[in-house]
């Protein structure tokens, strides 16, 4: 388990050289071919100009932090023409995705400011900022309890 703390208006940001140091596993592509770590960034930091994300912090492989920046701005965008979504019903559909994608137990909170401190498992979290809002996405691990016998 890792701790990671974070705070939507002090937390850093993870700059292109930062990131470059981190370990980027390669990925395969459509076309068949292994993007090499420079590429990987390059197209990570091409998506959040897109999408108008800033990522503060990350343990996460390269495609598990593009999945959780495509589904949140999907789920902000279809709240655009009706009323919005509440942050609770965006950060529970974040939270399912990622359940179902990636495994149980899987955590979400989004807002405008809040503090946090938490322990998460290693490639299971990812801090950012899209639009007006702040995500904050992390994994746990899960023990079974057992009762001791009388």
């Amino acid at each position: 388990m890792q701790n990671h703390s974070s705070s939507s208006s002090l937390m850093h940001s993870i700059t292109m050289e930062e990131q470059q140091h981190q370990q980027q596993p390669k990925l395969i592509k459509d076309h068949g071919f292994k993007e090499n770590p420079s590429q990987t960034i390059m197209r990570l930091a091409s998506l959040a100009i897109g999408f108008n994300v800033r990522l503060k912090s990350s343990d996460m492989p390269a495609h598990m932090q593009e999945h959780a920046l495509r589904h949140t701005r999907s789920l902000l965008s279809l709240s655009t023409p009706s009323p919005k979504l509440s942050n609770t019903l965006i950060a529970r559909a974040l939270k399912k995705e990622f359940d179902t994608k990636y495994g149980l137990a899987w955590h979400c909170v989004i807002g405008k400011s809040f503090g946090s401190f938490v322990s998460h498992t290693g490639g299971g979290f990812i801090y950012f900022s899209i639009d007006t809002l702040s995500v904050l996405l992390f994994k746990t691990e899960v023990h079974l309890v057992r009762q001791p016998p009388p």
